[in-house]
């Protein structure tokens, strides 16, 4: 199982935590989703998960992904 972490800018609330690890948690391939509001990230685990897939997905919710780190 593979796993990466991207940024997030732009949450600033619970509820921008729940859409983004709602949002990443339906993409294909993905396991599991941890989003944290303090680091401003997401950490995705799963098997062939595509990064411009993820941070579309972000993007279209009205954050900014970052490149995985």
């Amino acid at each position: 199982m593979a796993s990466m972490t991207i940024p997030v800018a732009g949450m600033h609330c619970q509820n921008c935590v729940n859409a983004v690890k709602g949002k990443l948690a339906s993409l294909p391939g993905v396991s599991s989703v941890d989003v944290d509001l303090q680091k401003g990230q997401a950490v995705i685990e799963g098997q062939g998960v595509d990064v411009a897939t993820v941070k579309e997905a972000i993007d279209d919710l009205g954050f900014e992904a970052g490149d995985p780190v």
